[in-house]
């Protein structure tokens, strides 16, 4: 047991109830500036196109802010306030005030250069044992969308609850987790997204937050949960999130315009303008606040909506006042904040740490239970690594199937096989230059078909990783084994059906052992096309560009890949020796007509020269051995994907 004084239990006691020891946060004089690039600067476009992925953490709305002239961009000025146990915190403000932000500091997600203030819980620095009590639900919802709303939590529960606690365990904290925010009713429904019909907004809001919950965190941080949904979505939504509260945890969320029913859960709220506090205080009292400095509607409104029209420097309702007097009004708010709220504000922040019993009205809910469930959302979460590889490939596999056979995709390999048996149906052994040509049509189909595909691989989830990586539910290289692991059967399954189809409709060598070498080699070079387009998309980490870069680097390997140019230019010979259909061409070859000895004598070359005579010295004769093409696939198969891992390790969680 940790010592009476110590307000977080030590990592060695995995048994401790988090709900025994609320979370009071407080934070002064917090402040956040980034440096910005110059307009023009050179190499800047080509830097961002190779390292979009390893960015400051702040939001896109968040960098509106204006530029000083020292290239640097405030978003956080002096920023104070505290929220407790049992309460709610409610961050208002307009885009590109600067929410996004300080919830991001305030869940200790921001890069430290350039952050300045004081964060403390309970009167402390955050540390590990903290930020594992915060959960952290961001304004997009980062969910799988093939999989259940009972799948997906009870995944996250295998990955984030300790490898000591029996499976068995794990589901029923998700089965918990799940009547506790009233999800039974779609727990059998996908997720769903854009193009795929699911859950509905609110739910998948739910969803969300449930993943966090699964950890029972003192303290939950919600950014924008309200955003997209409906008026009574978003009342049910905060109502959900005013009884987690009176259960002792402590709430902090930013909105962006709730509505008046809304607005009355909420236990106290700060108003944000441009990075600048007008208001830190109870909801209830804010608009006595600022009619006692000046402000007040010309009749009665949402009080949400009034302090949004203040934040964005309009004094009335209706909106009349004109653009150069915005500036004058946000001024005299952050005036009369700075003069009259923030020294109090302050003060109170100065104070100790109130108990919970005492100041906060919290429910007798919020006392620890000790029945075995409660138990189970009470360890400190952590898992083996090998758990970490079983779940996230089963994960994998559940979720990608439904990509990897659509019955588009399906359709596109059988219709290419189809096709091109048709083109080649029973072509003759003899006819070397017909034969060459479906060679190399499979080099180039199996080239850029799943490296195309791969390089959409990473910068499509990019956003789930580095959610669930700054969750600490998992390694990097767990995560990197198990994706590859899993792509193998759901990538190989395709080409296996293609080469089967065409192989016997095309009537190549009629051998069993022929054909068996001609499906090695296929797999074999679809895997190091894919771990190209692994590496593309790691490194590059924009679908878009990395598929316009893997779409060029193909056409370079095809070009010089020894069917449609022999000699080729001494400044892009050395294209040839990277290219990976050179060597799948070149192994194909091999499995058909060997050395070309047989095939040579058939022809009579030694007596005339014919067509096919000189596509069987230029294509088959005196070229690379057979050994030499296999171990540069195998190195370029292990290549690509050891830097794919290597990029993937820049991205900050």
């Amino acid at each position: 047991m940790p010592p009476p004084n110590d307000p977080y239990p030590s990592h060695d006691s995995p048994f401790t109830s988090v709900s025994s020891f609320p979370i009071t946060l407080k934070f002064t004089d917090v402040s956040y500036r980034i440096k910005v690039e110059r307009h023009g600067a050179k190499g800047g476009r080509l830097r961002r196109m190779f390292w979009s992925g390893s960015g400051p953490t702040s939001s896109s709305s968040d960098l509106e802010n204006q530029t000083t002239p020292h290239d640097e961009r405030t978003i956080l000025s002096g920023i104070t306030g505290m929220v407790h146990p049992g309460e709610i915190l409610a961050v208002l403000g307009p885009s590109g005030s600067g929410k996004s932000t300080l919830l991001n500091a305030l869940a200790g997600r921001l890069q430290l250069q350039g952050f300045t203030g004081t964060v403390l819980a309970n009167n402390r620095k955050l540390s590990k044992p903290v930020l594992k009590r915060t959960g952290f639900v961001s304004q997009d919802d980062v969910l799988y969308p093939h999989l259940t709303v009972r799948e997906t939590l009870i995944f996250c529960a295998l990955l984030r609850l300790p490898g000591s606690l029996p499976k068995r365990d794990k589901i029923a904290t998700a089965e918990s987790v799940i009547a506790e925010l009233g999800l039974e009713k779609c727990e059998n429904t996908i997720i769903g997204n854009a193009f795929v019909r699911g859950v509905s907004g609110g739910e998948r809001k739910r969803v969300s937050i449930a993943h966090e919950m699964l950890i029972n965190p003192s303290l939950l941080i919600l950014d924008e949960p309200t955003s997209g949904l409906d008026s009574t979505a978003a009342f049910r939504l905060v109502s959900t999130l005013r009884s987690l509260a009176q259960k002792g945890k402590t709430v902090l969320t930013s909105v962006h315009q709730p509505s008046s029913r809304v607005y009355q859960m909420f236990s106290s709220v700060l108003v944000l303008s441009e990075g600048r506090s007008l208001y830190f205080g109870k909801g209830n009292e804010a608009m006595s606040y600022f009619e006692s400095v000046g402000f007040s509607p010309s009749f009665p409104m949402n009080p949400a909506d009034f302090l949004l029209d203040l934040a964005n420097g309009v004094c009335q309702h209706d909106g009349v006042v004109s653009e150069k007097d915005r500036p004058s009004v946000k001024q005299k708010l952050v005036s009369s904040y700075n003069s009259i709220l923030a020294p109090k504000v302050k003060a109170a922040c100065m104070e100790g740490t109130p108990t919970l019993a005492s100041s906060h009205n919290v429910s007798s809910s919020s006392c620890p239970k000790t029945n075995a469930n409660n138990k189970q959302r009470s360890f400190i979460f952590s898992s083996t690594w090998l758990n970490q590889f079983y779940v996230l490939l089963h994960r994998g596999l559940k979720e990608r199937r439904h990509d990897t056979f659509n019955a588009l995709r399906v359709f596109q390999v059988v219709a290419a096989a189809l096709l091109a048996g048709a083109m080649w149906w029973h072509s003759d052994y003899t006819d070397v230059q017909d034969r060459l040509g479906l060679l190399f049509f499979i080099s180039i189909f199996w080239g850029v078909f799943p490296s195309f595909n791969a390089a959409f691989a990473f910068p499509q989830e990019r956003a789930v990783f580095v959610k669930e990586r700054a969750s600490g539910m998992y390694t990097l290289s767990s995560y990197f084994v198990a994706r590859v692991v899993g792509d193998l059967p759901m990538e190989l399954i395709l080409p296996t059906l293609f080469i089967t189809i065409l192989y016997w409709m095309a009537g190549l060598k009629p051998e069993i052992l022929a054909f068996v070498f001609t499906l090695l080699v296929v797999l074999g070079y679809v895997v190091v096309s894919q771990g190209l387009g692994l590496f593309l998309g790691a490194v590059i980490m924009d679908a878009k560009q990395a598929s316009t870069v893997a779409t060029v680097t193909m056409l370079a390997f095809v070009l010089t890949g020894g069917f449609y140019v022999h000699r080729v230019p001494p400044c892009l010979a050395w294209i040839k020796y990277i290219s990976t259909t050179f060597y799948c061409y070149r192994l194909l070859i091999d499995v058909q007509y060997g050395e070309g000895r047989g095939i040579s004598s058939l022809l009579g070359c030694e007596r005339r020269s014919t067509a096919g005579c000189k596509f069987v010295r230029d294509d088959i004769q005196g070229q690379i051995h057979p050994a030499t093409s296999v171990a540069v696939l195998v190195l370029m198969f292990l290549g690509y994907r050891l830097v794919a891992y290597l990029a993937l390790r820049r991205i900050k969680a």
